[in-house]
C-alpha cells in the first residue's frame, strides 16, 4: 500500500471532456507514462532530492514537452486546455516533474511569442523536442513579485572581432530558479537601462555560457526534485543575437508569459489535490475502526465530499482560463483566479487528506505527507496568492 499510486486498487484517473480523439490519446499516453514510469520512482527520488533527468528525457521523446506549440518547430499543435490537463496528470504522479514541465513550457513560450523568425528557427526545435530543458531567470533576492526591482545588468558593447552584432555583458544574481543548475538553457531578464517601464530585456542563455555559475540547491520544504538554485552572472558575455524581441521589452514579455505560467501552476496544484483525494478515498474505504470502514462515517464522508468539490472547482477554473486563451481572448484575470483557486484548494485538500489518514498521514510512509509539503509552495511561486488577489481586484475596478 505504502507509496502505491493506486492505493486499494483505486486509480488516479479523472473523467475528462476533451476536444478531439487525438487529445484523448495524449491523455491516455500521459497517464500510462505517469503511472508506470514516473510514480514508481517518486518516493525514493524525493527523499534523495535527485534531479529527474530521465523523466524529462522520456517526456520529451514522447512529445509531451512541446504540446502547445506549432508543428513548424516540432510542437504538438495542441490547445492550451489539452496541454494543461497533461501537466495535471504528470503532477498527480510526480509534482516536481509537473512544475518542471510547466517551467520549461514557460521558457519556450517566451521565445515562441517574442523571438524573431531567425531566433525561433534556431532555438525552438531543440526546446520542443526535449533535447533541451529550460529555466526561467526572473526573480532575484530583492525582486520576487516586484519585477521592477530587478538589478541584474546587461551592458551592450560594440561589435569586435567575431562578435558581429556586439555583445551584452551580464552581471547579477537570480534567485529561486527551478531546474536551477540542471537546465540546458535559461531565459534571462536583465536591466539594459534605468527606465522603469522599458528598462528590462530578455535573452536566451545556453547553460555553457562562460561567466555563469550556480548556487547550492535550496533546502526546501517540498518539491525536492524541483532543483532550485541561484544563477550567478559575473561578466557573462551574450551575443546580441540572443536578445529576445526588442531591447527594453522585457517587462511586457515577463508579465504576459506569467499569465500562461500561472495556469501551469494551477494545473500542477490540481494534480496534487487530485492525488491527495485519491489516497484519502482509498484509505477511508480500507481503514477499519469500531468494526467498519471509517468511510462509512458521515462526518468523514462530508470531509471527502468537500475535498472532491475543491478539486473539481480548481480544475474548472484553469480550464475556463485556458479556453479563453485558446480563443484569443483576454485571460489575465481568469489566470490569476485559477492560480489562486487551485493552489488554495491544494493546500486545503492535502491538509484534509493528512487528517483522513490520521497518524499514518503524518508519517513519510504514506504519500499524503509529501503532497502536503509539495502543495504549500504553489501558493507562493508564479506570484504569491496575495499578488493574485491584487491582480484580480485591479482588473475588476479598471
Amino acid at each position: 500500500m505504502r507509496g502505491d499510486p493506486r492505493i486499494g486498487g483505486v486509480p488516479t484517473t479523472v473523467e475528462r471532456l476533451l476536444p478531439t480523439e487525438e487529445a484523448q490519446a495524449l491523455l491516455e499516453l500521459t497517464r500510462e507514462i505517469a503511472t508506470k514510469e514516473l510514480a514508481p520512482h517518486v518516493a525514493a527520488a524525493e527523499e534523495a532530492g535527485t534531479f529527474p533527468a530521465d523523466a524529462y528525457r522520456l517526456l520529451g521523446k514522447s512529445g509531451l514537452l512541446g504540446l502547445p506549440f506549432a508543428e513548424e518547430h516540432g510542437g504538438g499543435a495542441q490547445p492550451y486546455e489539452v496541454y494543461l490537463q497533461v501537466v495535471e496528470e504528470i503532477a498527480t504522479a510526480w509534482p516536481s516533474v509537473g512544475v518542471g514541465t510547466s517551467v520549461h513550457t514557460l521558457t519556450a513560450s517566451v521565445v515562441d511569442a517574442n523571438g524573431s523568425d531567425e531566433l525561433r528557427g534556431r532555438w525552438l526545435p531543440r526546446m520542443l523536442s526535449g533535447d533541451w530543458l529550460g529555466a526561467y531567470c526572473l526573480s532575484e533576492p530583492q525582486a520576487g513579485s516586484d519585477v521592477s526591482g530587478i538589478r541584474t545588468r546587461a551592458v551592450r558593447e560594440a561589435a569586435t572581432g567575431a562578435a558581429q552584432g556586439g555583445e551584452y555583458v551580464v552581471s547579477g544574481t537570480k534567485q529561486w530558479i527551478s531546474n536551477g543548475s540542471c537546465a540546458d538553457y535559461y531565459i534571462l531578464f536583465a536591466r539594459t537601462s534605468q527606465d522603469a517601464k522599458r528598462g528590462l530585456s530578455a535573452f536566451v542563455v545556453p547553460a555553457d555560457t562562460e561567466g555563469m555559475s550556480f548556487g547550492a540547491p535550496e533546502r526546501k520544504m517540498g518539491l525536492a526534485c524541483d532543483v532550485t538554485t541561484q544563477v550567478l552572472f559575473d561578466g557573462a558575455r551574450l551575443p546580441a543575437d540572443q536578445l529576445i524581441g526588442e531591447e527594453g521589452a522585457g517587462m511586457r514579455v515577463a508579465l504576459s508569459a506569467l499569465d500562461a505560467g500561472r495556469l501551469g501552476i494551477a494545473a500542477v496544484a490540481t494534480g496534487i489535490a487530485q492525488a491527495a483525494l485519491t489516497h484519502a478515498v482509498a484509505y477511508a474505504g480500507e481503514r477499519v475502526q469500531f468494526g467498519r470502514p471509517i468511510g462509512e462515517q458521515q462526518g468523514l464522508q462530508f470531509l471527502l465530499a468537500d475535498m472532491a468539490a475543491e478539486v473539481e472547482r480548481a480544475r474548472a477554473t484553469y480550464l475556463h482560463a485556458a479556453r479563453l486563451k485558446d480563443a484569443g481572448r483576454p485571460f489575465s484575470r481568469q489566470a490569476s483566479i485559477a492560480k489562486l483557486t487551485a493552489t488554495d484548494a491544494a493546500m486545503r485538500v492535502t491538509t484534509d487528506a493528512v487528517q483522513v489518514l490520521g497518524g499514518n498521514g503524518y508519517t513519510r510512509d504514506y504519500p499524503v505527507e509529501r503532497l502536503f509539503r509539495d502543495a504549500k509552495v504553489t501558493q507562493i511561486f508564479e506570484g504569491t496568492n496575495q499578488i493574485q488577489r491584487m491582480v484580480i481586484g485591479r482588473d475588476l475596478l479598471r
